[in-house]
């Protein structure tokens, strides 16, 4: 049988000393995951059926979804150019979450992403 650690720090959890007497740490992430979805322009057998924001809406089989790209496409197109430049604003940091197909199919975001010294994180190629 696989070994497990289920206590963990049990009752005396690490004093991680924060900069400058911080007493809490906020990550900012970022999904880049336009053009991975499922889609049938990606040989899939569907449109994508879950990871949007629409819930319940059944996948079309044998067809695009055009709603459902036009949602992952704001991503692309608007969102992630808005999201950069309101951290350059504010001299914040980011870690991006992105797909491999998503950044071979805009590989602007990956060049701005990295010019603006920000941290990619491999979240699969397409999920």
């Amino acid at each position: 049988m696989a070994e497990r650690n289920l206590l963990g720090y049990g009752g005396r959890p690490p004093d991680p000393r924060w900069p400058d007497g911080a007493r809490v740490a906020v990550q900012f992430v970022l999904n880049v995951e336009e053009g991975g979805e499922r889609s049938i322009l990606n040989g899939d057998a569907q449109s994508e059926d879950y990871l949007h924001e629409m819930p319940g809406r059944p996948a079309r089989m044998g067809e695009r979804d055009l709603s459902v790209e036009g949602l992952f496409e704001y991503g692309s197109r608007a969102g992630v150019w808005r999201i950069l430049e309101l951290f350059r604003a504010r001299d914040l940091p980011l870690t991006a979450f992105a797909v491999g197909r998503a950044l071979e199919l805009t590989p602007e975001i990956g060049r701005a992403l990295s010019a603006a010294g920000h941290e990619v994180a491999g979240h699969g190629y397409r999920w």
